[in-house]
């Protein structure tokens, strides 16, 4: 009759029950260098793939989020094509001074673009004085504009649906006597004005 012990095959040639004695026997006339734990259970090393990521994922950095169709491009080509303000202000989300951008007090007739991609944005016909230091319009071009919460939940940041350049935030309820009850208080540097009798 055979038993196993350890992975081993021990050999049980007596009818009667093992004995405390004989089982010592049995085990001490194996070698114990096959039955040691490292024998039967080598220690190796644990080998785990490695996950990395592709050059450059970092430095291409995350595109902003943008209205389906969009122009999106890479943190390198927005650099490539904007000044260094615009990309602080546009694809970054900072903040003109008060008061020092080229807009604000501005009141030419054509259209307002986006400095970053082209599209369209704003009408100057829109355009109001606010007293704010920025420029202010009341309302946007239909589908040109998107609104999203800030993340502490305070101001609402709109951006150009088509490419998601930075324009600044939208208050509403301030009392301006305008249709909309709105102001879209933008950066300069995030528009591009296009004179009306331009071909």
């Amino acid at each position: 009759m055979h038993c196993t012990a350890m992975g081993f095959n021990v050999v049980r040639t007596t009818s009667t029950p093992l004995s405390l004695s004989s089982t010592k026997s049995i085990f001490s006339s194996l070698n114990p260098t096959t039955t040691s734990l490292s024998a039967i259970f080598p220690s190796k090393p644990i080998v785990f793939p490695t996950i990395s990521a592709p050059k450059n994922a970092f430095r291409r950095g995350i595109v902003a989020m943008a209205a389906p169709g969009s122009l999106q491009k890479s943190e390198e080509e927005w650099r490539a094509i904007l000044s260094p303000q615009q990309f602080r202000i546009l694809r970054q989300k900072g903040t003109e001074f008060p008061g020092t951008g080229e807009y604000d007090k501005f009141f030419g007739e054509g259209v307002y673009n986006c400095a970053g991609c082209g599209t369209p944005l704003y009408r100057s016909i829109t355009k109001f004085n606010s007293g704010c230091g920025w420029p202010a319009f009341y309302e946007g071009l239909p589908g040109a504009i998107n609104r999203n919460p800030d993340p502490d939940g305070m101001r609402i940041e709109i951006t150009c649906a088509a490419c998601g350049g930075h324009l600044g935030h939208v208050f509403k309820g301030e009392g301006f006597p305008t249709p909309t009850n709105e102001r879209h208080c933008v950066n300069s540097i995030s528009l591009k004005f296009v004179p009306a009798n331009s071909s």
